[in-house]
């Protein structure tokens, strides 16, 4: 039997959510080991008073549970 932890991160990118959420899980993948489920749990956009867009992705990661 395993037992898996989950946690949510936020991506961002100026140019789409894909990036967003590859950007969450890459990262995250450099200090969390075994990640097997990524799910992207929300999406939005914030507009910049300059009319810059930057799109975030909310995920949930999961990864096996390995005790101290």
């Amino acid at each position: 039997m395993s037992v898996y932890r989950v946690i949510e991160v936020i991506g961002t990118s100026a140019s789409s959510w894909e990036e967003a959420a590859r950007e969450a899980i890459t990262t995250a993948a450099g200090s969390l080991h075994d990640l097997r489920v990524a799910e992207v749990t929300k999406q939005d956009v914030v507009v910049g008073e300059d009319g810059a867009l930057l799109f975030r992705a909310r995920i949930q990661l999961s990864f096996k549970y390995v005790p101290d």
